[in-house]
């Protein structure tokens, strides 16, 4: 007899990911789609709203095809904010502009902040206008493509074009809706009208809802193509990184939820609303939840850069040589903006640098110096977010990333703070599908994905790090000016 279940699925920036999990938290069966953004030149970053559906349904169809299950409800996540426009008609006019790593929105920002005042945007918004917000994305749709812009209607991200696709509904969820800076109100948990007209005339912005909450149910022309029962609830979803840490548990007071993946992303839970020019401010995916958020622009994208870049290489053996290399990679430094900086530095003009490299330093050397620059990068993000008043009692480490031992070690180290780790560390798609669980059932995280382990920090390494994490404090201001003309240089 097929057992009840519920189906998990997340849009990411280098794969879809789909799980099939039982209601008691037992994960039956999981599925990957890969794909590869669009690059349309140095800093942009987008992706056609067709992959998305189109793995989807491959996803789902084959998380079903035993038979073994009988699915009933699903949730969805993916990355975000992402500005896709559609028309009156659900028509995409482009491929979405993707989150934070595409940076082409840095004059409309200067516009905006010009127009509506750059502290008043963080006191309402929660956040600066960065390259991150959605925002500027739409504001630069709306310049350099006017005759495209006039047919625009409708804003969606990967989530809730999953939900329109899904249940014909057009919603979006509180917390995606706060990384739309400057359209949404944190303080007032709306849409702020005044703005959005400013901003985004002409759109009219989705109705908004808690992520666990259900946006619809299954139509039959999507249970056709998804083969999928018709009727069952479908949650409003959000954005990844939060679908992250609701599969980990990580959205208590104190919490700080660290997510290995392409990019390296922080959440922490705050009781009461925190800003900061350099982190984000916004609202949680649960009702009456605050967040004071991080993300680096790359972290794994560092590592398979570095993977591709050798031909026979691959991440099991460039792990097991970085450990041989030891703490410091051999007197490397790395710093890992390859695709510009989001928090703490806001510098979409910020580069990758290697420094101190030699005829003697091997593949594991910088391997491993990737992996440390992520544990600098964590620490700065850490530093700032208690400069700003967050109190961290926990982290708690999910995503691919935390699949070998030494990636986790190497920042507990250099942070000096301890991580736990869940018995699935699957991520989005897992805490999608916790979340649809909720609209059939009660559900709790410790019963479903309880603490495999904890990696603590050594205190012999964690010294020697301190030493090295402040040359990579230094090594940003000593060489951006270096960094920002060679940027010139490529946008050319």
């Amino acid at each position: 007899m097929p057992r009840n279940a519920v189906i998990g699925v997340d849009i990411g920036t280098s794969s879809s990911k789909g799980v099939l999990v039982g209601l008691d938290g037992t994960l039956i069966r999981s599925a990957v789609r890969e794909h590869t953004p669009a690059r349309g030149g140095p800093g942009r970053f987008e992706m056609d709203a067709a992959v998305w559906w189109e793995e989807f349904t491959g996803l789902t169809r084959e998380l079903t095809a035993a038979e073994d299950a009988a699915v009933s409800a699903v949730g969805v996540s993916g990355m975000g904010p992402c500005v896709l426009l559609t028309d009156e008609h659900d028509t995409p006019l482009r491929p979405a502009i993707l989150y934070g790593v595409d940076t082409r929105s840095v004059r409309q920002i200067e516009r905006i902040e010009a127009r509506l005042g750059a502290e008043e945007i963080i006191r309402r918004g929660g956040s600066a206008l960065t390259t991150q917000a959605a925002g500027p994305k739409i504001a630069w749709i709306a310049e350099e493509e006017p005759e495209l812009y006039a047919r625009a209607r409708r804003l969606y991200m990967p989530s809730s074009w999953l939900v329109r696709r899904l249940t014909g509904a057009y919603v979006l969820d509180h917390h995606s809706a706060s990384q739309c800076t400057p359209l949404y109100d944190t303080h007032a948990r709306q849409w702020y009208a005044p703005w959005a007209a400013e901003v985004a005339p002409g759109i009219e912005l989705p109705p908004l809802r808690w992520s666990g909450e259900a946006a619809g149910t299954l139509t039959a022309d999507a249970a056709r193509e998804t083969g999928l029962p018709a009727g069952i609830p479908v949650t409003t979803g959000t954005i990844d990184a939060w679908a992250e840490a609701l599969s980990v548990g990580a959205q208590h007071t104190g919490d700080l939820m660290l997510m290995y993946g392409t990019t390296m992303f922080l959440v922490h839970t705050v009781p009461e609303p925190l800003t900061s020019e350099s982190l984000w401010g916004t609202v949680g995916a649960l009702p009456g939840t605050r967040n004071l958020a991080g993300g680096m622009a790359t972290s794994g994208a560092v590592t398979n850069w570095l993977r591709d870049l050798f031909a026979d290489g691959d991440h099991a053996a460039l792990t097991r040589q970085a450990a041989e290399s030891g703490p410091g990679a051999n007197g490397l430094l790395m710093l890992p903006y390859f695709s510009g900086e989001r928090t703490p530095v806001m510098d979409p003009d910020a580069r990758g640098v290697i420094a101190g490299l030699t005829l003697s330093h091997t593949r594991g050397d910088l391997y491993r110096a990737a992996l440390e620059a992520t544990g600098f990068g964590v620490r700065h993000n850490i530093e700032v977010i208690e400069g700003a008043g967050g109190d961290i009692r926990r982290v708690v480490a999910v995503g691919g990333g935390t699949q070998g031992s030494l990636w986790t070690q190497i920042v507990s180290d250099i942070t000096g703070r301890p991580q736990e780790l869940r018995t699935i560390t699957v991520g989005a798609s897992y805490g999608g599908a916790l979340l649809a669980a909720g609209l059939v059932r009660d559900v709790s995280v410790d019963d479903w994905n309880p603490v495999r382990e904890t990696v603590t920090p050594n205190p012999g390494r964690t010294e020697r790090y301190d030493d090295l994490y402040a040359l990579y404090r230094r090594l940003y201001p000593a060489t951006s000016d270096v960094v920002h003309a060679l940027a010139a240089l490529q946008d050319r």
